[in-house]
């Protein structure tokens, strides 16, 4: 199964890719970071087809999704993983997420617990402190000036560690492709978002079950705010991969993919 699909929205459309088992398999959903398209799952798409059927999507304003006038909100995005669920008619589905795709998943699983059996959170955060609101602010700021390649360089060192850089010019290459193709209207819609994160307060009320895990080396989502979120979730696993920045499916893509599955069963 290879179908990639239009998902209608109010005013616009989400790009959606089914992969893997037919309908009647267990589904998985992959959402993405930042900046990044939903081919940025690609090695877990691999190792997860044989057992389940896999939906991932481009945010809104990213890759062939639309964008939306912003600014967006967590809610908004939250709805959007929601609506793919049903154009897909999926009842219930395991949930991935990686930064911006790991705090929807939070405000989808606080929306509807019903509708996602369990949930990998890698590389985000829940809470908005000042720095992080102006590191987005800055970030904005440049790409209003320069478009998304000003602000590539900064990013990409942040993802991925400098050795993984010069082991990896491919990785780094379609990552770039991906990066500067986003729209600037939907990162700033989706930076935004970010801007008003405040997830952490309500962590308590998760009612499933869920893995956090985080890059040793990630300054954007440390491993003390993931320790932080997984002691405030009360069905929590967390692991903090050795070596790994903030890309950890790709920067450490061999731990990353046995933890999910593990976690997946």
């Amino acid at each position: 199964m290879n179908t990639r699909v239009n998902v209608p929205r109010e005013g616009f459309s989400l790009s959606a890719l089914e992969t893997g088992q037919p309908e009647g398999a267990e589904v998985v959903i992959l959402s993405n970071s930042l900046g990044a398209g939903l081919g940025s799952f690609d090695p877990q798409r691999k190792a997860l087809e044989d057992r389940f059927r896999v939906i991932g999507y481009d945010t809104r304003g990213h890759g062939l999704s639309d964008a939306p006038e912003g600014p967006y909100s967590f809610d908004e995005l939250a709805g959007d993983a929601l609506a793919v669920l049903d154009h897909f008619g999926v009842e219930r589905a395991s949930y991935v997420g990686l930064s911006l795709g790991g705090m929807t998943g939070l405000g989808v699983g606080l929306r509807a617990p019903d509708r996602i059996t369990r949930m990998v959170v890698a590389a985000a955060r829940a809470d908005n402190p000042r720095p992080f609101v102006q590191s987005w602010d800055d970030r904005i700021a440049k790409i209003e000036e320069g478009g998304m390649a000003a602000i590539w360089p900064g990013t990409v060192e942040r993802w991925l560690t400098d050795e993984y850089r010069s082991a990896h010019p491919d990785v780094v290459a379609e990552l770039e492709a991906d990066f500067v193709a986003t729209s600037v209207p939907g990162y700033k819609g989706c930076a935004e978002a970010l801007k008003r994160l405040s997830y952490l307060s309500r962590l308590g009320d998760l009612k499933l079950p869920v893995l956090y895990i985080s890059g040793e080396k990630d300054m954007g989502a440390p491993p003390s705010a993931m320790e932080e979120m997984a002691a405030a979730t009360p069905d929590a696993d967390y692991v903090c991969i050795p070596g790994a920045a903030h890309f950890v499916n790709r920067n450490a893509e061999t731990d990353f993919t046995q933890r999910l599955l593990g976690f997946l069963g």
